[in-house]
């Protein structure tokens, strides 16, 4: 369902997520899910670039470690940049959404 998601929704879901704390990609495209109750679904062709994409701007880190079930796995951080960034998007996303609710008021 990734392709529904507004564009850079899906950078913003993933720095938040890992500001709970490092987890590779399977994990976090779980953790979106499981968090927004199955609504978002992430899929790989669109995860991996988009985590690629945010490493190579310094906002994430990524280093190879043994995941639960003991197999290795590209492990993704957020940086200080990436919390910087978390929370200018945050700020961002917050002004657009109520500015859409003022319209979306307006018809009623």
């Amino acid at each position: 369902m990734a392709d529904d998601l507004l564009q850079g929704t899906l950078d913003l879901l993933v720095l938040k997520v890992l500001a709970l704390g490092p987890l590779h990609g399977y994990g976090i495209a779980q953790r979106i899910r499981q968090v927004s109750k199955e609504v978002l679904q992430v899929q790989q062709g669109s995860l991996y670039p988009a985590l690629h994409r945010l490493e190579k701007r310094g906002w994430l880190t990524a280093s190879w470690e043994e995941s639960e079930t003991g197999r290795p796995a590209k492990f993704y951080k957020l940086s200080a940049k990436g919390r910087k960034q978390l929370a200018e998007e945050e700020k961002t996303w917050a002004r657009m959404s109520a500015a859409i609710a003022l319209i979306l008021q307006s018809a009623e």
